[in-house]
């Protein structure tokens, strides 16, 4: 599925990732993870080492959006856990710099939440949200999640010491 928006800047699209975009996705990726401000990766990963972390294999789905030529953002949706708890989805989303504020988080968002409906999932369960974060907090908060526990000083923040990490849930 493809999905179009007119944002700020101009025209997105969402589309399902193809190997090639890799270049594309490390590029947004890499400065994201070296902050080490927003996961709980490992800020020395190579891109070798990081591409088999993002571009999993089914059933997990990967995204980009498209804007002024490049890879403005992207997402990858797979099941919060196997089995038994495969019925739950789950998402991550990066969004590149000079694209930031400008509404590509929340289509994508869109687009993934819609897409995890599409497939069967009942829920959207995100396990480690920093709670510095505060944009990326607001954003799935105005999307209906909630926070269901905050587990304190779980992550070590480069700038702000150790802050909680955040369980937010919604269903689809």
């Amino acid at each position: 599925m493809q999905h179009n928006s007119t944002g700020i800047t101009g025209s997105l699209t969402i589309r399902q990732a193809r190997p090639e975009d890799w270049p594309g996705i490390w590029a947004l990726m890499e400065p994201i993870l070296r902050a080490g401000e927003t996961y709980c990766w490992d800020t020395a990963l190579t891109e070798e080492q990081a591409r088999p972390l993002w571009l999993e294999p089914a059933p997990s789905v990967v995204f980009v959006a498209e804007q002024d030529g490049g890879i403005a953002g992207t997402a990858l949706l797979h099941p919060n856990r196997a089995g038994n708890g495969s019925h739950v989805a789950n998402a991550s989303f990066m969004t590149a710099a000079r694209f930031s504020g400008q509404g590509v988080a929340r289509a994508l968002a869109g687009h993934v939440l819609a897409e995890a409906a599409g497939s069967g999932y009942l829920a959207m369960q995100f396990n480690a949200v920093v709670a510095t974060n505060t944009r990326a907090v607001q954003l799935w908060q105005s999307l209906g999640f909630r926070i269901l526990a905050t587990v304190p000083e779980a992550f070590r923040h480069p700038a702000r010491g150790l802050t909680g990490l955040h369980i937010m849930h919604r269903t689809l």
